[in-house]
């Protein structure tokens, strides 16, 4: 595992600087920051691999600093520390661009091994990416083929429209596809009729996965679609 610059926002200093003591002993490099402006204030100054944010901070929350980095850069990975378990608010992280979520309290070994995990796999779908093939939870997406790959050994052949939009939906980069940008993609116009269409694409592509709940296309109220691959 290489080193990685990692960002860490917390507002409670003794875990913050347990966090940081802890990875600087893993053998990475740790910035810690007390509040979210000064969390994007050093996000902007620096170059860093890996992002560790709370969601509930002063000044600025973590959903928001991961909102308006997300909206520089849909790359680094970002890992969000709650005292919250509601669904409702494991949506929220995953719209604001997370790439996965820990709940307070929780293990030092379990947070390095996500942190290993999310690497691994975000390195990997870059490798694979090059090739058109993209993993959604267990299901592998072969664009150039225009096939889904199913764990049990069931394949399923796309239409080059659904194909184009799941890629689309794939390289969002846990980020938000935006409507009237899919339209423009796929469609080349975003009026109403083609809108509509879209919506039965999305429909059919719901369907593929239907066995798989762990997959899902969320709507994002007035915005797009979101492709999510939620912790079994």
């Amino acid at each position: 595992m290489k080193k990685l610059n990692i960002l860490v926002v917390e507002d409670d200093p003794n875990l913050g600087t347990l966090l940081s003591e802890y990875l600087v002993a893993k053998g990475h490099n740790t910035t810690l920051r007390i509040n979210g402006q000064e969390g994007l204030e050093a996000y902007a100054k620096g170059q860093f691999d890996f992002l560790i944010l709370d969601v509930m901070m002063p000044i600025k929350d973590g959903f928001t600093l991961a909102k308006e980095i997300r909206a520089i850069d849909q790359e680094v990975p970002i890992l969000f520390l709650t005292a919250k378990s509601m669904k409702e608010d494991t949506l929220e992280g995953f719209n604001a661009g997370a790439d996965d979520y820990m709940t307070k309290p929780f293990s030092m070994e379990e947070l390095l091994a996500r942190i290993n995990a999310i690497t691994r796999r975000l390195k990997g779908e870059d490798d694979e990416r090059d090739k058109g093939i993209y993993a959604i939870g267990n299901v592998q997406f072969n664009f150039n083929k225009q096939l889904l790959e199913m764990p049990d050994d069931r394949t399923q052949k796309l239409t080059t429209k659904e194909s184009e939009l799941l890629k689309l939906l794939c390289t969002a980069n846990n980020g938000i596809l935006e409507r009237q940008h899919a339209l423009n993609a796929v469609w080349g116009d975003d009026n109403y009729f083609n809108g509509r269409s879209m919506d039965v694409y999305i429909t059919k592509l719901r369907k593929y996965f239907k066995t798989y709940p762990e997959i899902e296309i969320a709507n994002v109220h007035g915005k797009g679609f979101k492709l999510l691959v939620h912790e079994g």
